[in-house]
Formats: structure tokens, C-alpha cells, sequence
């Protein structure tokens, strides 16, 4: 156990440590090889050799959902904390060198036998899509003993990625952690993470969310996969008395907050020309979650997420290429609301 009682962190990030690799394709590419678009698949180490043979990747970069939302944090002035599972590789030392690097503390054990660091192979397609075939490997050896209860209490909110419900290890960590967090009277922020994620676990997503999650995120279609219900605007009514605030984007449409009897509708951040949308729910998140912690409206809150969401989706890549505390400020003077 480490002595953290003189830490406070705004995020405690939890979720699978992976490394991204980023490639461009044509549509061809995925319908050659029958690799369903967009999303994210599950393949295992072999079927990602095989695809990662077939590719030039544009970059190597830590990732993993919550990674991106704890870095985007840090980058917005947060202070922040990851826990997260690698293999002492060289992909492995590759990721905490650089969540190292973004100001975020990641204390977790790395594996020293056992499978390799995980990777994400995203593939982004012209029309700015992105199709994710992922090997958690290590990331998914991620157990009850990594969750480090002075950690979670020197969070003020402890953020989870749905992504890590498809191993029951990390899933009887998930709990752990959540468990800890009411314990200790801080806030449980929850990503359903993908669609196909939610359909696997549906139910059991719906049981956490009425038992643990404080603040929950989604898209359109993950909320209506959760709720079985087509008409967004019924689930809006359905989410009102499993969750205090619930965050859920529409692309282009924005963003809908809905918190007791109040739902605020946020437009969309305008960008001119949409490169990638890889990282674009996490970084929502993060934004978000910096304006919650600083005591921000609502609608501010969302304002944020959607103006560090534009950053990404901006150029490749999940993770901030320029700081986001300046970018955001600059934005909020722009639209008259105190930065």
C-alpha cells in the first residue's frame, strides 16, 4: 500500500493500458479482409499480427479509453492518477514513459511473464471513421490487487471505462473500486464505452449504473443499446432516476446533459475538417469532468468536453496535441464565459 495521504488527485482514471497504433486505410482494406467498420472488435494476438503486417502505421502512442481521458485531464490542469495493467516489455515501459510525461501518476505493478502489453490497431478509413481491433493482453490480468484503496481515496472522482467489463478479473476490480469510492465519499464517473460492449453486458451495465455510477457517459446509440428503447427521448426520461447526472454526445448534434428534471441540450463544437474521430467520447469526458471538478454549470461542463473533443477530432491520434487548458480558455473568452 502506498502512503498517498498527503495527494488529493481531481481523477482517479481506471481501465485497460494499451498501446494505439494508428494507421490510414481505404474502405477496401476492411472489406477485403471482412474486419467489420467502426467500433471496437476484440481479436487476438495472432489476428492482430496479421493486421498490424498489413498496415503502415502513422504513429505508436499510449492509449486505452480512460488513458485518454486521464491525459486529457492532466492537460486541461487536472491532477490525475491511472490504474491500468502492462507487461514489462518495451511497449509497456513505451506507455508509462508517456503517461509519465503527460503529469499523471501510474503506480500499478507491470507483469513480468505472462501475455505482452495490449495493443489497439485503429484503422481510419477517409471518412474520418474508426475501426479498433484490439488485444488487451495484459491490460486484461488487471485484478482486485491493483486497486489500491489510498489511491482511490485520494481521488475525488473515480472514472471508469466500460471497455474492462468483458474480463471478470477487471470486472471484480471494477467493483472494488467502486465499493471503495462510496466508502470514501467520492464520486463514480462511468463510460459505457461502445455499443457492442453495452450489448454484451447490458444488463449488468444497467445494475452498476443504478448501484455505483454518480456521473454516467455514452453516445446516442450506446444509451438506447442500454435501455433497449429506439426513441432517444424516452431514455432521457428512463436515465432520470438511475444516475445524478448523465452525459450522453450526438456528434455533430452535440451533446444532452440530463441531471434530475433538468436536461440541457449543448450544440456541437464546430471544426472544419474532421480527420479522426478516435478519442472524441474520451476527450468529451475529460472536458467535462474538468468543469465538474471546478464547479462549472452543466452546460459549461459540456461546453468543455465538446471544445476538447474538437481538438482531437482534429488531427490523428487520442491524445491532446496542444495544451488544452490554453486551448479551452481561449474558446470559453471567445464565447463570453469565464475561463
Amino acid at each position: 500500500m502506498i502512503n498517498m495521504d498527503a495527494v488529493i488527485y481531481d481523477v482517479v482514471g481506471i481501465g485497460n493500458a494499451i498501446v494505439d497504433v494508428l494507421a490510414k486505410v481505404g474502405d477496401g482494406f476492411l472489406s477485403e479482409r471482412n474486419l467489420p467498420k467502426g467500433g471496437m472488435s476484440l481479436v487476438e494476438a495472432k489476428e492482430a499480427g496479421k493486421i498490424y503486417a498489413d498496415i503502415i502505421p502513422e504513429r505508436e502512442v499510449s492509449g486505452g479509453s480512460a488513458a485518454n481521458t486521464v491525459a486529457g485531464l492532466a492537460s486541461l490542469g487536472a491532477a490525475t492518477a491511472f490504474i491500468g495493467k502492462v507487461h514489462d516489455d518495451e511497449l509497456g515501459q513505451d506507455f508509462s514513459r508517456d503517461i509519465g510525461a503527460a503529469g499523471i501518476d501510474f503506480f500499478t505493478e507491470p507483469l513480468t511473464q505472462g501475455p505482452s502489453t495490449g495493443r489497439s490497431i485503429v484503422l481510419v478509413t477517409p471518412d474520418a471513421e474508426r475501426s479498433m481491433f484490439t488485444y488487451l493482453g495484459a491490460s486484461e490480468k488487471l485484478s482486485e490487487e491493483d486497486i489500491d484503496e489510498n489511491i482511490i481515496k485520494a481521488g475525488k472522482i473515480i472514472y471508469l471505462e466500460g471497455y474492462l467489463w468483458d474480463k471478470e478479473e477487471a470486472k471484480k476490480a471494477m467493483v472494488k473500486a467502486c465499493e471503495l469510492a462510496h466508502k470514501h465519499n467520492r464520486k463514480v464517473a462511468f463510460s459505457l464505452s461502445d455499443k457492442s460492449v453495452v450489448k454484451r453486458h447490458r444488463q449488468e451495465f444497467l445494475n452498476l449504473v443504478k448501484d455505483y455510477v454518480d456521473i454516467l457517459f455514452g453516445n446516442e446509440e450506446e444509451i438506447k443499446t442500454l435501455f433497449a428503447e429506439n426513441d432517444f427521448y424516452k431514455t432521457l426520461e428512463m436515465l432520470k432516476p438511475d444516475v445524478e447526472i448523465a452525459a450522453i454526445t450526438r456528434s455533430a448534434k452535440g451533446s444532452v446533459v440530463v441531471n434530475g428534471r433538468t436536461i440541457t441540450f449543448v450544440e456541437a463544437e464546430k471544426v472544419d475538417d474532421v480527420v479522426d474521430s478516435t478519442g472524441a467520447g474520451d476527450l468529451y469526458a475529460a472536458g467535462f469532468l474538468y468543469g465538474i471538478i471546478n464547479e462549472r454549470s452543466l452546460g459549461t461542463c459540456a461546453m468543455i468536453g465538446s471544445i476538447a473533443a474538437a481538438e482531437i477530432i482534429s488531427h490523428y491520434g487520442a491524445r491532446p496535441e496542444v495544451s488544452l487548458r490554453g486551448f479551452v480558455r481561449k474558446k470559453l473568452l471567445q464565447y463570453g464565459k469565464k475561463p
